[in-house]
């Protein structure tokens, strides 16, 4: 594997060859189960305008431009009668060949991106012809974070927060920067990453908060979300995602609807030993939040290692949804999506708000797309599962029991150390990475990318030592069954069933945006941008880049009263870091097995890094 571009190469060759143990053949795919489609419900469903306050329909203020995590705007000015004609307004290069992730700002006639390391800060005059560049911010950064972010030294955004921006720089400070000025206002420092943690995520800020939380499950870090005073930078609250019930912030007020979640300090018993110490779970993912409940909702990622047998138990609260009051932090209720993760199925992807029909009635739910495949409707009160149906193929599991809320599992395709599990579906990068979903209550229905990628998996025996990889697994993947190894669908989250679907070469690594004008904007992995007909998924229009997507796209009302439509190119993340990495594919497990199925990905796209404004002309 060549490394010369950057030490987080090396870190995934590490992972690779720490891991390597002979792989038995592989099995042969089955066929794809047919989903049935369905139309949209005729009933209404609704959200409540979850929008910051103070915040514009026409801005872009959080990641996913409400609370609820929706992305989803009212602006109606592009639409399918005339998104034919669509052109682009300006661009800007950032000049970095990395993964470009996350999603530009708008707040007053001023746009905002972050990049990749070194994790600049730039602003726009949106009012003048682009890129009317303002200012620069650089964070100080410790390097040595380069090289220990697993799987691309990627950003996911940034939060307005009453006149600055705030986000979050990958050596684990968070930063608020004056919008107005570009200078820094305040800087916290969270952790060391020559631990391992590092902060990709991109922080919500709530009722005068920001919530953010660590990345390094593949480093053994321990995972924690944390609330900062947005004026100050002081730490509110800190709450652990492993340990004992004082550290994760159960008391009294802890009610989770299922019964395997109630055992007192079951952050420790559903460990082995002190293996919770090093169990990984951190919050890489999205936040949302429900100002009806006060709370705060966010997913877990993997426990560590990714060899098992290292962790008999549960492995609480890894890969599982929390649902935590916004001003203690303390947990109201959790659940858990893969018990005893065997295959590093991170539960970190954004769970949806939303008022939905279920059965004849208007349920308040939450609506989250898994990594393992199964999209899950759940009573945002409680945590109950109301509904969970794959959305994309599967095979380690044959459903979940509504009941118990556990999925039953199928016997061969779990995973064990000196064993290699052949053909389990999804992989682990999941039936969906962090890429998010967006929901239109116009059309009822939630937008969701997705990967078909299968996996050979086995695990291996190791030890733990600070800062260094702690997987323990070695992973080979591969295109799943049907020949498309991405799709692009709409989901009717009250039946569990698609309703739409685009198939992609290439797992669709990009996020969703869904509009008022009943317009779906998404990208791919080998650069087109597209977008669709939000009710029958018709493709509109579509443009392409030299380098893939892996970026969000959002809409915003220009200071010229027209509605435009930004998005990064830059392909990179886990299923692409083989193009900005360079990385070689005589190793099918480099990059944590991920190099195998993605072999010919640098056949369609180089690497690269911009921003791309469109309006209509």
């Amino acid at each position: 594997m060549h490394a010369s571009n950057g030490t987080w190469r090396s870190i995934t060759r590490c992972f690779a060859v720490a891991a390597l143990v002979p792989c038995a053949a592989r099995a042969q795919a089955p066929a794809a189960p047919s989903l049935s489609k369905a139309p949209a419900p005729a009933s209404q469903s609704s959200t409540r305008s979850m929008l910051p306050p103070g915040s514009k329909e026409g801005d872009w203020v959080t990641p996913a431009h409400d609370y609820g995590g929706t992305r989803y705007s009212e602006l109606d000015k592009i639409t399918t009668s005339n998104v034919a004609q669509l052109k682009e307004a300006w661009n800007y290069t950032t000049g970095i060949a990395d993964g470009h992730e996350g999603q530009p700002l708008v707040v007053g006639g001023r746009m905002y991106i972050v990049t990749p390391y070194p994790n600049k800060l730039v602003a726009f005059d949106l009012s003048k012809p682009g890129p009317a560049k303002l200012w620069e911010y650089a964070p100080p950064i410790d390097p040595t974070a380069f090289g220990k972010a697993c799987c691309d030294d990627v950003n996911r955004g940034a939060s307005y927060s009453d006149g600055n921006i705030i986000y979050n720089v990958l050596d684990n400070q968070t930063v608020a920067v004056n919008a107005q000025t570009g200078k820094e206002v305040w800087r916290t420092k969270l952790a060391d990453p020559n631990q391992g943690s590092t902060m990709t995520m991109a922080p919500l800020v709530v009722k005068g908060k920001v919530y953010v939380g660590n990345s390094g499950g593949e480093m053994g870090v321990r995972g924690w979300i944390t609330a900062l005073n947005a004026r100050t930078g002081k730490i509110v609250w800190q709450a652990y995602n492993t340990g004992p019930d004082k550290d994760v912030k159960i008391g009294s007020s802890y009610k989770p609807f299922y019964a395997a979640m109630k055992t007192q300090n079951s952050g420790v018993t559903s460990w082995r030993g002190e293996q919770w110490k090093l169990g990984g779970s951190t919050v890489w993912g999205w936040l949302t939040y429900d100002p009806e409940t006060n709370s705060v909702f966010y997913g877990t990622a993997n426990p560590g290692s990714w060899n098992p047998d290292l962790r008999p138990g549960d492995n609480l609260f890894s890969t599982a949804a929390l649902a935590r009051d916004a001003d203690t932090g303390q947990l109201k209720w959790a659940y858990q999506y893969t018990p005893h993760d065997a295959w590093d199925y991170d539960g970190v992807n954004e769970h949806i708000v939303a008022d939905i029909p279920i059965d004849g009635a208007t349920r308040k739910v939450l609506v989250h797309f898994d990594r393992n495949g199964f999209a899950y409707t759940m009573d945002r009160n409680t945590g109950e599962v109301l509904v969970a149906q794959p959305f994309q193929y599967l095979n380690w599991a044959t459903g979940v029991n509504l009941q118990s809320g556990r999925p039953t599992l199928v016997e061969d395709k779990q995973t064990h150390q000196g064993r290699m599990t052949t053909n389990i579906c999804p992989s682990s990068t999941g039936a969906r990475d962090q890429q998010p979903a967006a929901f239109s209550p116009r059309t009822h229905l939630f937008y969701t990318p997705a990967t078909n990628l299968c996996m050979d998996y086995g695990g291996v025996d190791l030890k733990y030592i600070a800062g260094t990889p702690y997987v323990g697994a070695a992973v080979k993947m591969y295109g799943g069954p049907g020949g498309n190894r991405g799709e692009f669908l709409a989901w009717d989250a009250g039946t569990g069933k698609k309703v739409w679907g685009i198939k992609e070469n290439f797992p669709v690594w990009s996020g969703a945006l869904a509009t008022g004008g009943d317009l779906v904007f998404y990208g791919t992995m080998d650069g087109d941008f597209k977008a669709v007909n939000a009710t029958n998924g018709n493709v509109l229009w579509k443009t392409h880049f030299k380098s893939g997507i892996v970026g969000n796209p959002i809409t915003f009302l220009g200071p010229d009263g027209k509605q435009y439509i930004a998005i990064y190119e830059g392909v990179g993340g886990w299923a692409g870091a083989i193009v900005p990495g360079n990385l070689s594919t005589d190793d099918p497990y480099a990059a944590l097995g991920a190099v195998n199925a993605m072999k010919d990905l640098p056949e369609h796209t180089k690497a690269g890094g911009a921003l791309h404004v469109f309006v209509v002309q």
